[in-house]
């Protein structure tokens, strides 16, 4: 692993992330699978009530988490294609910015791809300003600006209201990073494109021998905003012996895209209880990981034996140390999935865990024959 300074001045400063749009086959059972798994509340609806005669989304939410679930209402839209030949996933990630127009013309001329100009959508409710361009595959990054907006969610949706079904939250407080998989040989590009197109900073790099087990290896960088509030690792596949995790996805997802999204909690004993009990599967490590877990990571505030049953994995560096989870994947095709992870100070992602994280993944590619 190598560590790299943070460079020039911030020129695209993001506040955030806004939102997150997966497309999904059916977007109201996502809805209610996000909500019943996973905590979030009913906010807006977008569909045929509203006027949208081609698409329907559903928007749930979970403190500063927003997820927005989009699906077809008839064939032959670019959102069917887009689903048919990935399954479903993230198709965008938005960001908040003060300006969405400045973020667009600094990209565009800084050699981004063209995906949406700037738009001024309004409603009773004010003004929201969007924006975007492509990212890696067909992910796209729009740029959000709200600040004379103050409806429910965006102009164009209504606010959709389940009284009699909201589950509590588990915990859940914000995207803390969200990781891309790239072809063989991509990983620069990209990492040259963030760099060059919206001012982020390599901040971490792994390479093959960071990320290894006997049968598969991967290389990654990380690549961070000015103020770091928004982080992408960026994985690309190495060569081993056997198909690694990012060579199934890539070619379950029939190319790039979002391999898992992290959101933080301040309690993972109790969110990852919480979610396991709701019925969502993550992946587990042997049992003997915990006998030399204090050997490794050193004195933790926590019961190690509250984390073993749960399978929650620790890490430390410098900062601090870290706790964190991964979900099996989340839909039908063996491509995304969730990373539930608390900081204790920690700023990095958990390489100590790397091996035992890569072999239950192996676990889990051997059965389903993908190995």
């Amino acid at each position: 692993m190598s560590q790299i300074v943070e460079g020039d001045k911030d020129f695209m400063p993001i506040n955030g992330t806004d939102y997150l749009e997966f497309y999904v086959s059916n977007a109201k059972q996502a809805a209610h699978y996000y909500k019943s798994a996973f905590g979030f509340k009913s906010l807006a609806y977008k569909g045929l009530e509203t006027g949208s005669k081609e698409l329907e989304s559903y928007v749930v939410v979970q403190d500063k988490i927003r997820l927005v679930l989009t699906s077809p209402l008839k064939s032959g839209t670019e959102v069917g294609k887009h689903i048919d030949k990935h399954g479903d996933g993230v198709k965008v990630t938005a960001l908040w910015v003060d300006d969405a127009t400045y973020a667009y013309n600094e990209a565009i001329k800084r050699g981004a791809t063209h995906y949406m100009k700037p738009v001024t959508e309004k409603d009773e409710h004010g003004e929201v300003v969007r924006s975007g361009i492509y990212s890696y595959g067909e992910v796209v990054h729009i740029f959000v600006e709200r600040k004379n907006y103050n409806g429910v969610f965006l102009p164009g949706f209504v606010a959709w209201e389940t009284a009699n079904y909201n589950p509590e939250p588990v915990g859940l407080k914000y995207v803390d990073h969200m990781v891309g998989n790239v072809a063989l040989g991509q990983m620069n590009h990209w990492v040259k494109f963030y760099e060059e197109v919206m001012g982020f900073t390599q901040i971490m790099s792994f390479d093959d021998k960071d990320i290894s087990t006997e049968f598969t290896a991967l290389m990654s960088k990380v690549m961070s905003s000015g103020n770091g509030r928004i982080k992408f690792p960026i994985n690309e596949p190495a060569p081993g012996l056997k198909k690694s995790q990012v060579d199934e996805y890539l070619e379950f997802y029939e190319g790039e895209g979002v391999q898992h999204i992290a959101v933080a909690t301040d309690n993972i004993v109790k969110t990852v209880t919480e979610l396991r009990d709701r019925g969502v599967e993550f992946l587990r490590v042997p049992d003997s990981y915990y006998d030399v877990l204090t050997e490794r990571v050193g004195k933790i505030d926590e019961d190690i034996e509250a984390l073993r049953p749960l399978g929650i994995l620790v890490d430390r560096d410098d900062e601090g140390y870290l706790l964190q989870i991964f979900t099996k994947t989340v839909q039908a095709r063996p491509t995304m999935f969730f990373e539930i992870i608390q900081r204790k100070g920690a700023t990095s992602f958990g390489k100590g865990n790397f091996k035992a994280l890569f072999e239950a993944l192996e676990r889990e590619q051997e059965l389903r024959g993908t190995l």
